[in-house]
Order: C-alpha cells, then sequence, then structure tokens
C-alpha cells in the first residue's frame, strides 16, 4: 500500500488555505513490513490516489522545495514521474474520475476550490465549486459523485461538514441533513456507508438512516482515510492525543479490537491507499446547458426540518456575494401556496435562500452558501428537506399559469428561456 509519511501533520490547515504538512512529506510504498520512496528527487510528495486498474498512481507534488504542489503520475511499479497539471499556485489532493479525468482542489485567492480536468492535459479544467470557503475532496463515490469537505455551513464556521458534488460541478448538497459534531475525511466502503472522523472517534452515513450512526470505537483522534482490508477489518491512522504522531492501526468491527499495525517514531503515517485494481464509480454525463444562468423548482419549501407551518411561506428572497465579499440581494419571488416558486438565478456564484412571511419578516435564512452551475436545472423537493422525502405526485402551483420563471438573475430572461425554461433532464 502507499502512505504519506510526514514528521507534522495538520489535518484541519486545509479550512483555513493551509498547509497540511507544514514540514514536508513524501509518498512511500509498503510492503513486507518496510517502507521506501515511491519517487525520487522530489522534495515532497503527498496524496496518492490509484487508478482504476492499479496501474498507475496520482499524487501532489514538489520537485524543489520553493515550488507550488503539482499534479503528477507514476507508473504503480515506479519510474519518472510526469507532470498532469501545472499550476501558478497549489494544486492538490487528486483523485482518478472515469473516462481519463481527474479532480482535485487548487488555491485560488487563499482558499482551495474543486476542479477537474483531463489525464491527458489537452482540454480545460472545468471548476467544480463556487462558495466562499475552502473545499477538499476526500473519495469519489460508486456513484460518481465526488464527496468532499467544507467548513459547516458551507464556507461559514470553524466546524467541517461532508458534501456531494457531481463532476460537473451540478448538484452540490450535504450528505446528511443532521449537523453537529465537525465531520472530516470520509471514505466510502464496499458496503456503500460512507465512514468519516468526528470528535475522538469515528462515525458512519448507511442508505437506511437519514442521520449519522456513531461507531463504538476506542477513543482517540482518527484521521478517516482508512483501507477496507476485508470486510469488517479497516486499517485507519489513529493516534492518543493531539500531541501525538498518527500510527496505523487495524480495527475489527466485529469484536472492537484496535490492533497496532505499523508506526514510525519520527513520521505521522496517513492516507493509506492500496495498490490495487478497484471498481471504476459510475459514470454522470452532464446535463447541463449553455446557458448563462441556472433554473431552480422548489416543490414545497415547507417540507423541512425546520417545521415551517403550512401556508407560512409567502416570499422567497435571493442573495448572492459581491465583489467585495458582501451579500446583496439579487431579488424576490413569491412562493405559492403549495409551498412551491420557480426562478432563474446567476450561474456559478455563491446564492443564499431567505424565506418570508406575509408581513415580509423573515422566517428562515440560510446561514451558508450554494452555486448552481451554468445550465443547471434542479428540482428540490423542499428547503433542506433530508432524504427521506419523496416528492408529492402532483404539478406545483408556480409551473401550472406559466413555465417561466421569475428572473433573480439581475438581467433579462434570454429569448430562448420561456419556452424551454424546464427541459427534463
Amino acid at each position: 500500500m502507499l502512505l504519506t509519511a510526514a514528521p507534522r501533520y495538520e489535518p484541519g490547515a486545509w479550512m483555513r488555505g493551509g498547509e497540511r504538512f507544514p514540514r514536508g512529506a513524501k509518498l512511500v510504498v509498503f510492503k513486507g513490513g518496510t517502507l521506501r520512496d515511491l519517487v525520487a528527487n522530489f522534495s515532497a510528495t503527498a496524496d496518492a490516489a490509484v487508478s482504476f486498474d492499479g496501474q498507475r498512481v496520482l499524487f501532489a507534488g514538489k520537485r524543489r522545495a520553493s515550488d507550488n504542489w503539482q499534479i503528477w503520475e507514476v507508473a504503480a511499479s515506479g519510474g519518472e514521474p510526469r507532470s498532469v497539471l501545472a499550476c501558478s499556485t497549489d494544486c492538490v489532493r487528486p483523485f482518478y474520475l472515469p473516462q481519463e479525468r481527474f479532480a482535485y482542489a487548487r488555491k485560488l485567492g487563499g482558499r482551495f476550490q474543486l476542479e477537474s480536468a483531463p489525464l491527458n492535459g489537452t482540454g480545460f479544467s472545468v471548476r467544480l465549486s463556487y462558495g466562499p470557503g475552502n473545499f477538499l475532496a476526500t473519495d469519489v463515490l460508486h456513484d460518481g459523485r465526488l464527496l468532499f469537505e467544507a467548513a459547516f455551513p458551507l464556507g461559514g464556521s470553524a466546524s467541517s461538514e461532508l458534501y456531494t458534488v457531481y463532476s460537473d460541478g451540478s448538484g452540490v448538497e450535504s450528505y446528511r441533513c443532521d449537523h453537529g459534531a465537525s465531520r472530516h475525511s470520509g471514505k466510502q466502503v464496499a458496503s456503500g456507508d460512507i465512514v468519516f472522523s468526528v470528535g475522538h472517534g469515528l462515525a458512519r452515513f448507511t442508505s437506511s438512516r437519514a442521520q449519522a450512526v456513531n461507531l463504538d470505537v476506542p477513543y482517540g483522534e482518527y484521521d478517516g482515510d482508512l483501507v477496507e482490508l476485508s470486510p469488517g477489518s479497516w486499517l485507519l491512522p489513529w493516534r492518543p492525543k493531539a500531541t501525538a504522531l498518527f500510527n496505523l492501526r487495524r480495527w475489527d468491527t466485529h469484536n472492537n479490537e484496535l490492533q497496532d499495525f505499523y508506526s514510525d517514531p519520527h513520521a505521522n503515517l496517513v492516507a493509506p491507499v492500496l495498490l490495487a485494481p478497484h471498481p471504476t464509480p459510475n459514470r454522470h454525463p452532464s446535463a447541463l446547458h449553455k446557458w448563462s444562468y441556472a433554473n431552480l423548482l422548489c416543490l414545497n419549501a415547507h417540507i423541512t426540518k425546520e417545521n415551517f407551518a403550512p401556508g407560512s411561506i409567502t416570499a422567497m428572497k435571493l442573495y448572492e456575494i459581491d465583489a467585495v465579499g458582501k451579500p446583496q440581494i439579487l431579488g424576490a419571488s413569491p412562493v405559492l401556496p403549495d409551498g412551491s416558486f420557480f426562478v432563474q438565478v446567476s450561474a456559478d456564484r455563491p446564492l443564499q435562500i431567505e424565506l418570508l412571511d406575509a408581513a415580509g419578516h423573515t422566517i428562515h435564512r440560510q446561514k451558508g452558501w450554494f452555486w448552481m452551475r451554468a445550465g443547471e436545472q434542479r428540482i428540490c423537493v423542499g428547503c433542506h428537506a433530508g432524504p427521506e422525502h419523496a416528492p408529492e405526485n402532483s404539478v406545483p402551483e408556480a409551473l401550472r399559469g406559466s413555465a417561466e420563471p421569475v428572473n433573480l438573475t439581475g438581467a433579462p430572461l434570454s429569448a430562448h428561456s420561456a419556452g424551454a425554461a424546464l427541459e427534463p433532464k
């Protein structure tokens, strides 16, 4: 397997756009109880990702200490790395995507944003995140979505949460709505569950529950980048307290044993990755249109964990962040008696919704931000509705009189938008 060995490791530094490995790091191959460097003549290497056929390795690296982090690829058997992406700022945490693409985080304006690009170096990078905070991918899920961590609410605080986004940047959402303790370093295991670090332990998301389930693991600090050796047997980085070094422990989920596996007295051992083939995630065919805006249809804003009384919401306001980082109102739209509204919004910008009652008073306003990609058409069951909700089998009132959305972009509706305002995906 591959490991990142670092004399100093700051797991949460990414949330402020900081350096996770302030004293450098190196990728090492662990085999037969011994370690060897994956590549030579690099000042620093980290963030290994193995291709689906197990033959190649993507990583972030610096040839010289003065370099920015760049994205490289090397054969799993070794050899000379090739430059995959040269960045004018730091580019880190790459992951293979289907169809010979990869995702990564690029530092823009001092903050990490998600992007994707072709592996062959031709074509353009596609930006996937448009929020005001820092974003760092942690895994590519079986269904093709990118699992990432960001401050909660999106771009807001010192607490982190897990989110998903499609490989074209559309459909961003939190993985679950039961926000609580800081969650980070999520990985999907073979069962489909998402295992992640929380507080001084681990938790998991399962398909059968709308809330996270804490795992009964021994006390300590876990870095959730784990390797599933077999069903119920995980290899993961652990340390007893924040001042200690991370070492590798093997945890048997059946008998709750945390066994010593491997440690280094001089380095943190983190981010284990098996050097082996693994299933290719589902390909996500993009449904984006060549528009400069996006359409958002909410079926019923009253469906939410906030328990709004039916009929209490009569209008919504939309905000975006201006050039100096302050919220500004883009406009407002009525919310019809069934809770529905249909709006056209600015694309590729941080957005925020506020819900109002009949007197114009705020019922609820988002604490964080979301975005919609250019050409995205999104239908939401409700405002902050959990994954257990399904839409009613009825036509929302917002579409009964007209298929034209309320324009909240600050620009005239395009000539074709009324006739093709809401097309099926």
